[in-house]
């Protein structure tokens, strides 16, 4: 089902970014959550919980460029707050989360 239509102004308001993960830990007490410290480039580091456990190892996300919601508002997820978004699609057995077609520029906006 489609959500409600929205006006470019709305669509504007996002900041898609370029992020490449360094490292993924496990969220302590959590079956769902892992952790990824996000390199943003010029814009730093981030930590973002992502609920992708069950369908991802760290050998598979670690040192990957993939595209971000970098200005949502942090959000505390288990005692722990996470600063954005790792977009995905859903798959037939997994979520797959987006990726640049080639190494692009740390902290890139997506247009």
């Amino acid at each position: 089902m489609m959500k409600p239509i929205i006006t470019l102004e709305d669509f504007a308001k996002l900041d898609l970014r370029v992020g490449k993960v360094l490292k993924v830990e496990e969220k302590e007490g959590s079956e769902k959550l892992l952790r990824l410290t996000v390199d943003f480039g010029e814009e730093g580091r981030r930590n973002i919980l992502s609920g992708i456990k069950q369908w991802y190892k760290a050998e598979e996300l670690e040192n990957k460029q993939f595209i971000f919601a970098f200005n949502l508002e942090p959000r505390k997820m288990m005692g722990e707050e996470s600063e954005g978004m790792i977009l995905a699609a859903e798959g037939e057995e997994k979520p797959l989360p987006l990726q640049p077609l080639k190494e692009t520029k740390l902290g890139a906006t997506i247009r």
